[in-house]
């Protein structure tokens, strides 16, 4: 992907998780004018406080901040909706009051996953979970309170920063020999340092008020149990370590509080031909993360000796 121009004075909102952190990483590798706060600095449940911040001069505001407990969710519905409807409500009032951007992050599961084919941004919202529900009910609050959004959807993300699955995965396979994988539910990986060099990207085209809502995902579909086994392979090819058994299950097989969609692969097309970017290979992404885990360790490794 080709540098993007910059989108001028930038507020980065969540940047304690896995995205916030590359698009910190990446914006200031790029001399951004970017100004970064996590939940401490700023709660966008507390919409005082956010008008206060919004309201000095940013040019675009990124919404990285969410809750993504998604099985939590189930039991903590309240708080769900407090940061995934309520702040992103209050983040968009502040953004149309200031006369900023916001691009807002969204995901998959507003999606029941059973359309059978890939879903575009105008299908209908279906969510089957209290997290999925949050961000479908945020993503309404974003349209109705800023007219300069932007809020892409994306999948199944992954980075070297933060918990998810690739991570999980290479805890597992030191800790077990055989490790029981998801096989009947599909998306796309989504590597976060490529996400973020999209959302950049899409940033630097604000000029022609590209508003909507958009799709940005890993560009090749897969199953968990595919992408477990990917993860090792890579793993194998860098390290050498052996890969612990991977056997196949059923989602009935493993039973989780928050239902999970089945097939929530998203076309991507549309944002790929508004801001001229190609598909996000999670592959290559994921090699890249190995690589920076492995180096990671090697760091601590050699700290500690």
């Amino acid at each position: 992907m080709a540098d993007a121009p910059g989108p001028g004075r930038v507020l980065l909102l969540g940047a304690g998780g896995q995205l916030g952190f590359e698009v910190e990483r990446l914006g200031r590798s790029r001399n951004l004018d970017l100004t970064v706060m996590g939940r401490q600095e700023l709660d966008i449940t507390h919409r005082l406080a956010l008008r206060s911040v919004i309201s000095r001069g940013f040019d675009l505001v990124v919404n990285a901040a969410a809750y993504t407990a998604v099985d939590r969710a189930e039991t903590e519905e309240g708080r769900a909706l407090a940061v995934n409807r309520d702040g992103a409500q209050f983040v968009a009032e502040a953004c149309q009051d200031a006369g900023a951007a916001l691009i807002h992050i969204s995901t998959d599961y507003v999606f029941d996953g059973r359309k059978g084919s890939p879903y575009d941004e105008d299908d209908p919202l279906s969510p089957i979970n209290v997290y999925g529900r949050s961000k479908a009910a945020g993503e309404a609050a974003v349209r109705q309170a800023c007219a300069q959004h932007v809020i892409l959807r994306t999948s199944w993300v992954f980075g070297a920063h933060g918990q998810n699955f690739v991570k999980t995965m290479l805890r597992l396979g030191q800790e077990r020999d055989e490790v029981r994988v998801v096989a009947d539910q599909f998306g796309c990986p989504t590597p976060a340092q490529g996400l973020a060099a999209a959302i950049l990207a899409a940033a630097g085209k604000f000029a022609e008020k590209p508003w909507g809502t958009y799709h940005c995902c890993g560009g090749e579909r897969t199953t968990w149990f595919d992408f477990a086994k990917t993860v090792f392979a890579e793993q194998a090819v860098l390290t050498g370590a052996a890969a612990p058994a991977l056997v196949p299950i059923a989602t009935e097989d493993y039973p989780t509080p928050a239902r999970r969609p089945i097939d929530t692969t998203l076309n991507c097309s549309a944002f790929q031909e508004r801001f001229r970017q190609t598909a996000l290979d999670w592959r290559q992404g994921l090699r890249d993360v190995l690589r920076e885990l492995q180096a990671g360790d090697r760091l601590s490794s050699a700290g500690g000796a």
